[in-house]
């Protein structure tokens, strides 16, 4: 007999506290037999993890935290790992560590919910490394019927399933590629060559294993951080090619916020979960309060893109606190933005005024249309989505094989998918 669910006081906002939630109950199943009675007595549900969104694709009538799925197991002598749905990223590489295992790639933060992560295609940057949702080889989810069901790599539905927004299952657990762990390195190169920054994107991104361009679109010097493993070929040839040499000092990706929050730099050798993100765990990452949008477009736009921007960066000056671009390999999942195309992609972090921040976003908005920009699933944007997607009639006829009753629909894909 399974152990009973808990059912606690609502979360009220999203991570951030720009983004209210309207549940009137989150439940915490205790295992499986609870969850698979929840999904199958509960009318409306959404499951929700860390809630680092910026939009209300989390949100809906009742929510689903899985929290007590916790465990890690090593699977195929270290190749790949079955994670639960309620771990962070920083708890899992706790888990790895005493088996000198780790993953590819993360995202600029580790404190998120490796499920929930995976389910939006949330991402790292890397000209040769997918976003989070390629390290998936299964997925196993309790689908509203109650029915446990496992979807492997290969699997008719597994490219439809992976990046699921929630949609379609309430997700368990997830097995991963695994890599072994070495350790990590980056630097913080200032560039203030800003005004050629846009016909240098594609060079400043082979510099290392995973590169970021810091930039305010304005005339102010970016920052180039530069990620790499110990193996990899040294990339400091590279950027001195380019006239770029590391900063002697900590730095921050908003300019003016204390380092302190961020991981090490200057080519201090660390490990991965310390180095790949660009915040540590246990620290608060980013400003925190505050508003994102992502819009991922193909890499051979990017130029393009950039000098869109930058004509219109004096527009965004009161509303942005920074902006990252960063490049993502093409891959197969349906939903992904980097779905048959490797993308460039273009991050902002904006002030919390959700008035300026969504006129700033309509400016960057209509400066990337006429590269049909894909927004990342889980931040602010207004762009109708629904022919930017070839595969999404697949999807659609997917949620309602999975999800006949709409059990897992919030006002969020009313609104964007529907």
């Amino acid at each position: 007999m399974g152990g009973c669910g808990v059912t606690t006081t609502p979360r009220r906002s999203s991570w951030s506290g720009t983004v209210p939630y309207h549940f009137a109950a989150e439940h915490r199943p205790a295992d499986l037999d609870a969850l698979r009675r929840l999904v199958t007595t509960t009318p409306r549900l959404r499951p929700v993890g860390t809630g680092h969104t910026f939009n209300d694709v989390a949100d809906g009538a009742e929510a689903v935290a899985l929290t007590a799925f916790d465990t890690v197991d090593v699977l195929d002598d270290g190749a790949a790992v079955r994670v639960g749905a309620g771990l962070t990223h920083a708890r899992l590489a706790e888990e790895l560590a005493p088996h000198g295992l780790a993953l590819a790639n993360l995202a600029s933060l580790p404190h998120l919910n490796v499920a929930g992560a995976v389910a939006t295609a949330t991402h790292g940057s890397g000209t040769r490394t997918g976003n989070l949702a390629t390290q998936v080889r299964a997925v196993e989810l309790v689908l509203t019927s109650g029915d446990v069901a496992t979807v492997r790599r290969g699997d008719p539905d597994f490219d439809g399933v992976v990046v699921n927004l929630g949609l379609l299952g309430v997700v368990t657990a997830l097995e991963l590629d695994a890599v072994p762990a070495v350790d990590h390195r980056q630097v913080v190169l200032p560039d203030a060559d800003v005004a050629s920054l846009p016909d240098r994107l594609a060079d400043l991104h082979r510099l290392g294993r995973s590169v970021s361009v810091f930039t305010r679109w304005d005339d102010a010097p970016s920052h180039v951080w530069v990620k790499w493993r110990d193996g990899d070929p040294d990339p400091a040839p590279g950027w001195e090619t380019l006239g770029l040499a590391p900063a002697t000092e900590e730095l921050h990706p908003i300019p003016g916020l204390d380092p302190v929050h961020c991981t090490a730099q200057q080519g201090v050798p660390g490990p991965w979960v310390e180095r790949l993100p660009h915040f540590r765990p246990g620290f608060l990452p980013s400003a925190g309060d505050e508003v994102q949008s992502e819009y991922h477009l193909a890499a051979e736009h990017g130029p393009a893109a950039a000098r869109a921007l930058q004509e219109v960066g004096h527009l965004l000056d009161s509303a942005l606190l920074t902006s990252e671009i960063r490049a993502i390999a093409a891959d197969e999942l349906w939903l992904s933005p980097q779905s048959g195309q490797d993308t460039c992609s273009f991050h902002f972090t904006w002030t919390a005024d959700l008035t300026l921040s969504s006129a700033a976003a309509l400016v960057v908005e209509h400066a990337l249309a006429p590269f049909a920009p894909r927004p990342h699933w889980g931040k602010h944007f207004a762009l109708d989505v629904r022919g930017l997607y070839p595969r999404l009639p697949d999807f659609e006829a997917l949620r309602r094989r999975l999800d006949p009753d709409g059990v897992l629909a919030g006002p969020w894909y009313d609104r964007v998918l529907a």
